[in-house]
Parts: C-alpha cells; sequence; structure tokens
C-alpha cells in the first residue's frame, strides 16, 4: 500500500523522473508538486498530481508522509525553512541536493526525520544507483517509505556514516560523466584507426552498454568477466598492457575518484 500525499519540491530532470515513477508504481495516493516554473500537462494530468507554483500556496493542516528536496543545492537555504512547519513525527523530509548535509537540513528543519540521497542521472532511464543516509529521527516505516521513492527510479543502498557519502559522490554521482567520457575516447581512437565517425560512435555506444549490462547481471565479477575476453597474445591483451601499464587507466581513475572526493569534502555544507 502506498503512501497518503508525497510533497515534491521541484520537478526538473531527476524530480521529474522521480514522479514519473511514483505514479507508475503507486507509490502515494496524492502528489503536491511545488515548482515556480510548472510541470508538464501529461504529469499533471496524471490522477492524484496537484501543481503549486510556491511553498506558501500549501495548507498549513496539509500531514504529508514524505517532503522530497529536488532543488540546486545553491538554493536549499532559502526553499527549505518554508517547510519547516510540517515538521512533524509522521513526516519524512527527504533530500538529493548534493553536498548539503543531514546537519544543514537540520538547521532548516529542526527536529525532522531527515534523509540524505546521492542519486545519478541514470534516474532519467529508472537506472539510478541511489545511496541513502537517514539521522536517528528516520523510522523504519519511514526508511522503508525512502526506499519505496527511490525504486522508482531504481536501484537503492544505505550506509550509516555520512562521511562515505563523498566517496560515493565521486563513484557513482559523478560516475556517468567518467562512462561518458570513455564512450567519447573510444569512439575517438576508432576514428584514428580508420573507422568511419559514425560506426566508431556506435561502436563504443553499444560496447559500453553491453559490457554495462553483462557486468551486472554476470555472477563473475568483472576481473573475470575481463580475463574471459583476453585471449594470450591476442589483440585484447596488447590493448590491455596498454591500459593496465604504469600511470593507466587504474591509476587515472583512482586520482580522479580522489580528486572528486576531496572536491566533495570542500563543497559539503
Amino acid at each position: 500500500m502506498g503512501a497518503g500525499t508525497i510533497v515534491l519540491v521541484g520537478c526538473g530532470q531527476m524530480g521529474s523522473a522521480m514522479l514519473r515513477g511514483w505514479i507508475a508504481g503507486g507509490a502515494a495516493a496524492n502528489y503536491v508538486v511545488v515548482e515556480p516554473a510548472g510541470i508538464s500537462d501529461a504529469l499533471l494530468a496524471s490522477p492524484g498530481v496537484d501543481a503549486l507554483t510556491a511553498a506558501d500556496d500549501l495548507a498549513d493542516a496539509l500531514a504529508p508522509d514524505a517532503v522530497v528536496f529536488a532543488v540546486k543545492p545553491q538554493v536549499i537555504g532559502d526553499i527549505v525553512p518554508s517547510y519547516r512547519r510540517f515538521a512533524r513525527p509522521r513526516t519524512v523530509f527527504m533530500s538529493i541536493a548534493a553536498g548539503t548535509t543531514v546537519a544543514n537540513l537540520a538547521r532548516h528543519l529542526g527536529d525532522a526525520a531527515i534523509v540524505r540521497v546521492m542519486p545519478n542521472t541514470p534516474a532519467a532511464i529508472g537506472r539510478a544507483i541511489s545511496v541513502a543516509c537517514a539521522n536517528p529521527r528516520v523510522s523504519a516505516p519511514q526508511r522503508q517509505l525512502c526506499e519505496a521513492l527511490l525504486a522508482a527510479i531504481g536501484e537503492s543502498a544505505w550506509v550509516e556514516d555520512e562521511g562515505l557519502l563523498d566517496p560515493v559522490t565521486a563513484v557513482s554521482g559523478s560516475g556517468p560523466a567518467y562512462v561518458f567520457l570513455l564512450i567519447e575516447t573510444l569512439a575517438e581512437a576508432g576514428v584514428k584507426a580508420g573507422l568511419p565517425a559514425e560506426l566508431a560512435l556506435r561502436l563504443a555506444k553499444a560496447t559500453v552498454a553491453g559490457a554495462g549490462e553483462l557486468a551486472r547481471v554476470a555472477t563473475e565479477p568483472p576481473a573475470r568477466l575481463r580475463e574471459n575476453v583476453t585471449s594470450p597474445g591476442g589483440t585484447t591483451r596488447a590493448a590491455l598492457d596498454v591500459l593496465m601499464g604504469e600511470a593507466g587507466l587504474a591509476e587515472l581513475m583512482t586520482r580522479a575518484v580522489a580528486a572528486a572526493t576531496k572536491r566533495s569534502r570542500e563543497l559539503a555544507s
């Protein structure tokens, strides 16, 4: 059985992806969207969806099961305080604003149940991986509700140590950009090796997508899958000797994730 009412604050790319998933899965009976720019006619026409342009338009008597902040971290301080009036035992606040800590949210919301989430952009196609961290006020049923809301955009996991959300951000939050760069550079290398640009890009996209799906569903670890493709003295071995050499891909990725983790900590507020 779904929740009664969910308030969604912000309905951009991530917010609209979540809302579509909630509607399709029957996550709640009612959805109240607060979005100054408005929402699409298709979402507005969905059963149980109401759209407002400002928090002041919400009735004080409203008792939402969850308030979900899907806004940019730069505006959190301006937006969140307006929802403090809904900080009641039945309501859990869930934020997907990158770098905004539970402590910072609590400064605006007071003694509230708060869940901080780091999703990633494959949410747009229901294939996100989101990692969540809850404060002690979040009850077991509220955690289950958050899991159900995150299931609408993909998989989810929980950590008890909020500090882990910095390397999480570096690995999965920023990770799609690394994969897109891999596709770009693999296609460019194909062109330099003589392939037509259109064919090289098609091969790169399909290879990364197919290998990623194989890794997702396989029972073997990625190292075993790699070994299965690699024949001694063959073409793959020749390429891996470069990629796995000194200052190769492993070293570059370690440095990249460390840099992103460091920046995440610097931006945390």
